[in-house]
């Protein structure tokens, strides 16, 4: 179907941005909107124009709050005390994830992706290796470059639970990152001596 385009016969008054038509006798209907439209015209004007602030890129109360959940979690693994520290690694996630829209999303992927493995570390001490192995790959997905910790401690988490072949291929792409890095050699190591010896039998 072709489009038309129907010229109204209006016009805009220079000085008081009224909408008024050009002929000495519009039709009623067209009469009747240029007034309603005017009116809500002088309406907006009268408006309160002042607008708020920008909200600031970064709310610091938040992450003073997330820093602290994080050092906390810490303190508790450090003393032994993983369910704690679990917790409060699982507090300072919530808190990142909840924040406003405004905020820059890669702050948010840095604070999660610590969070994720710290938590992926009190959960290994406590022998729960999938509950590891799922928090380490969250940080790794997070933050796949310069996150070490992320891609090791998924890599042991699957070693424990006996999935070598899956936990070789994992520290390998960990390895084509951080090549240089010695942990995940190490654990590369490990995971083909026991892949060698169950080939042997």
């Amino acid at each position: 179907m072709d489009e038309t385009f129907t010229q109204l016969p209006i016009s805009l008054d220079p000085t008081t941005k009224a909408i008024k038509p050009t002929e000495s006798a519009p039709s009623k209907p067209l009469a009747d909107e240029l007034t309603a439209l005017n009116t809500l015209h002088r309406a907006l004007i009268g408006l309160d124009t002042s607008v708020p602030p920008a909200p600031l890129p970064v709310n610091p109360k938040r992450s003073a709050q997330i820093n602290k959940l994080r050092e906390s979690g810490t303190a508790n693994y450090k003393k032994g005390q993983h369910v704690e520290a679990v917790r409060m690694y699982t507090f300072g996630i919530e808190m990142a994830l909840g924040r406003s829209g405004w905020e820059p999303a890669g702050l948010v992927r840095e604070e999660v992706a610590i969070l994720y493995a710290n938590r992926a570390q009190a959960h290994m001490a406590m022998s729960n290796w999938a509950e590891g192995a799922v928090d380490a790959e969250t940080s790794v997905e997070m933050k796949k470059v310069g996150n070490v910790k992320g891609w090791w401690r998924r890599g042991r988490c699957l070693y424990e639970m006996g999935r070598f072949e899956e936990a070789k291929d994992w520290v390998g792409q960990g390895l084509e990152l951080e090549s240089k890095d010695g942990d995940l050699i190490g654990l590369l190591k490990e995971i083909n001596n026991i892949l060698g010896k169950k080939g042997q039998r």
